[in-house]
């Protein structure tokens, strides 16, 4: 890393010349706060093998279907694994949150203000095709996908001022403002795209035809809507890159298309993909009774990453009549009994979530004192009193099936709103009960929602459940056509611009966007914006507090359950470094095929 002036202009008048310059750092990588920990000669990635073997392959599960192999557009439903053809500005390491390392780009500049980011792409950077990787394919992705792409790209990017070619291999990103440090880390995430390819074809349709990209591997061989192989480009222009030593050993990766978890788990015990992330605490309990963990073929195991928990449940859209009172909602959630579920559904093994954002720095606990009721203090006469005289919390039941006492504040809550409970329904003013459909897109979902079912109708509430297959699934959620549904709100480290389409107006109307509970709140977009301009980490973490505090007081889930641990079970063909990333699984990142325990394995199936 080095520190350099940078002169923007030297204007020259009649009475001598005045000097303008601005501070800028070119490195290696960027951090949206502070510096990147790994030195500019680092070798390769702390926690890969770097002389991991190349070969072999790895079979891998999806669900649904597919018929596209264009990711950037919300039209169909794109291939699993597309994103390895295709390569960023940036890579992120692992073990380090909120970090972008060059890739595309040898060398990153950002100015002490962060108006703007350059980056200088590498040479020897190729498209599959052997075109370099040039800055008009860096200008021509960034327009287009603002232009034509999903509408996250516009919103995600809508920051970015200008994008122009300032050198041979140098692209220059202007920004609207400067008080945004993330946005050159989101830039150097962006996929790059080649503009010869593409001008010729509409990036707006899907397409089964493979892509051209710049990636570490390309599309072998496919049966739409089925199965889909990637295979490990030979020449790769970016094989020898400190950043990727170690890293894309499998010769072959496939995916084989499923049509729910349920039918994709039994396939998964036969030996028909190699590798699993198991989801369901009665799986992991009693459905791994098999005699291949027994003999050792099949080995399960866990571990823990240091990423913020995330909040799961059934989210409330807020765009329905019947969910726009925040009584209805603090009712609603009156009707979920975890403890019952956990003892006779998940063996024990999980955990309710308390917040949006689950980490010690982010987690909002007790009421706002300090710093955070600085924060939220100008906005009080638009928060619940309660927010700030009484810590948040769940309701929490006895466990053993009994919800009256959760029943009797769920109907004071549906009086106060206009609901009352006549002849064993649940109307309003007009004599119309309350009824709304839960939508479902796998049947392993119904074992939680049917116990929520039950005691909801206890109220007289009149509920539906629907399974629907991924392809409807996705539509009607894209379209926020749906009155209630099951969601994962996942956070990164280093909550930041993102934060705008989980929660903000904008995103709320937004067809695709992840506000799928519609919420829409002038305190939430203030906060999001100020969270995003903070300038230290010890300020981001108190914003983040400060929304983590809102959100739970704005009622907008039913919490379900979670897992602090991650549940992974595979097929014993593979060699793995000493320890996984912090961060991230890394399984097709940096694990290895070892031959003999693959052959071995191919044997005992095949018996």
């Amino acid at each position: 890393m080095r520190r350099c002036l940078t002169a923007l202009f030297v204007a020259v008048a009649a009475f001598g010349a005045i000097p303008a310059t601005a501070e800028t750092t070119i490195s290696h990588g960027i951090a949206i706060h502070g510096e990147p920990k790994l030195p500019p000669d680092f070798p390769h990635f702390p926690y890969v093998n770097p002389d991991a073997p190349k070969g072999g392959s790895i079979t891998l599960s999806a669900t649904g279907t597919f018929d596209s192999f264009n990711p950037f557009t919300i039209k169909g439903q794109s291939a699993a694994g597309i994103g390895t053809t295709f390569e960023t500005l940036g890579t992120g390491n692992g073990d380090e949150p909120s970090v972008e390392y060059g890739l595309l780009a040898e060398s990153i500049e950002v100015p002490d203000d962060r108006s703007w980011v350059a980056f200088t792409l590498r040479e020897e950077a190729r498209f599959h095709d052997g075109e370099p990787v040039k800055p008009e394919d860096v200008i021509w992705t960034l327009e287009t996908l603002k232009e034509k792409g999903p509408p996250f790209y516009r919103f995600y990017f809508g920051n970015v001022r200008s994008v122009t070619k300032t050198g041979p291999r140098t692209v220059r990103f202007d920004f609207v403002e400067t008080s945004n440090n993330e946005l050159p880390v989101i830039v150097a995430q962006l996929p790059i795209l080649p503009k010869h390819y593409w001008e010729g074809r509409d990036i707006g349709q899907t397409t089964l035809e493979p892509p051209l990209g710049s990636g570490p591997y390309r599309v072998k061989s496919f049966e739409a809507g089925r199965r889909v192989t990637y295979e490990r480009v030979e020449d790769y222009w970016g094989k020898d890159l400190p950043i990727n030593k170690g890293r894309h050993n499998f010769n072959e990766i496939t995916y084989d298309y499923y049509r729910d978890q349920t039918i994709a788990f039994e396939a998964f015990k036969s030996g028909e993909f190699d590798f699993r992330v198991e989801n369901s605490s009665k799986n992991w309990a009693t459905g791994y009774e098999t005699p291949a963990v027994k003999d050792g073929a099949l080995i399960r195991t866990t571990t823990q990453l240091d990423n913020p928990e995330p909040m799961q449940g059934f989210v409330m859209n807020q765009r329905k009549a019947i969910f726009q009172d925040i009584r209805v909602r603090e009712a609603l959630v009156q009707f979920f009994d975890f403890e019952t579920l956990n003892k006779t559904l998940f063996y024990g093994l999980l955990t309710q979530p308390k917040h949006y954002f689950w980490s010690p720095e982010f987690a909002a606990t007790g009421i706002p004192e300090g710093r955070e009721l600085e924060i939220l203090e100008p906005y009080r006469d638009q928060l619940p009193a309660r927010l700030f005289t009484e810590p948040f919390a769940f309701p929490k039941t006895a466990g053993d099936g009994n919800i009256r006492p959760q029943l009797r504040t769920a109907l004071r809550l549906f009086r106060q709103a206009g609901w009352t409970l006549q002849d064993g329904k649940l109307v309003n003013a007009d004599g119309e009960q309350m009824r709304f459909e839960i939508l479902l897109n796998s049947p392993s979902m119904e074992r939680v929602t049917l116990p929520y079912k039950q005691n909801l109708e206890r109220a007289g509430i009149a509920v539906d459940v629907r399974t629907v297959d991924t392809a409807q699934y996705r539509n009607r959620v894209d379209n926020f056509d749906f009155d209630m549904i099951v969601s994962v709100f996942g956070q990164s480290t280093s909550p930041g611009n993102e934060q705008r389409d989980y929660w903000s107006c904008a995103a709320a109307k937004r067809p695709g966007s992840r506000n799928v509970m519609g919420l829409c709140s002038p305190v939430v977009d203030s906060l999001i914006e100020k969270l995003i301009q903070a300038k230290t980490r010890e300020e981001l973490d108190y914003h983040v507090r400060a929304l983590d505090r809102v959100l739970l007081w704005g009622h907008n889930i039913v919490p379900q359950q979670r897992s602090r641990d991650v549940w992974l079970a595979f097929w014993d063909r593979f060699g793995r470094p000493d320890r996984f990333p912090k961060h991230t699984l890394g399984v097709l990142d940096s694990w290895w095929v070892e031959p003999e325990k693959s052959a071995a394995i191919d044997a005992y199936l095949n018996r």
